[in-house]
């Protein structure tokens, strides 16, 4: 199973992902900074982002055929790159929009054509909801999707 954490910004992707590591220690995790430091892509671009989000999903689509269950977590801002891959991993994966209307700080990082999820998601608003009842929510969800 991949869990796919798409989202701006400070909306918690990072830390639903830190999360469900707690409940989850044998999941592998990607990380969008992590991908950007170790293949030194610093392009921020479409072109840039793009190129960064392919790299995570050759890469959780290689450890999900090896039997590993992986959680993504980094803006991914394309829906039609987003799109393509859940056609390919069909029931394989789980696509979660992470947002909230909270400033947290990191909205000078916030990527002007972003496109959230239309069909096919789960939609996690961390607004209101602690980390706690988010990654409850989210666990269910994926294990009555598989």
């Amino acid at each position: 199973m991949i869990i796919w954490l798409t989202g701006q910004p400070g909306s918690g992707k990072t830390t639903i992902c830190r999360r469900i590591l707690l409940d989850k220690p044998g999941v592998f995790h990607i990380d969008g900074d992590d991908l950007r430091d170790l293949f030194e892509n610093k392009d921020y671009s479409e072109t840039g982002r793009r190129k960064n989000v392919e790299l995570a999903q050759q890469i959780a689509h290689y450890l999900q055929k090896k039997g590993r269950d992986v959680v993504v977590y980094l803006v991914s801002p394309y829906k039609d790159q987003r799109d393509k891959f859940k056609e390919k991993m069909g029931d394989n994966i789980v696509e979660v929009f992470v947002h909230t209307t909270e400033q947290r700080g990191r909205e000078s990082y916030f990527v002007s054509d972003y496109q959230q999820p239309v069909e096919n998601y789960f939609d996690m608003d961390t607004t209101f909801d602690d980390v706690e009842e988010s990654v409850k929510k989210l666990l269910e969800y994926a294990k009555s999707t598989r």
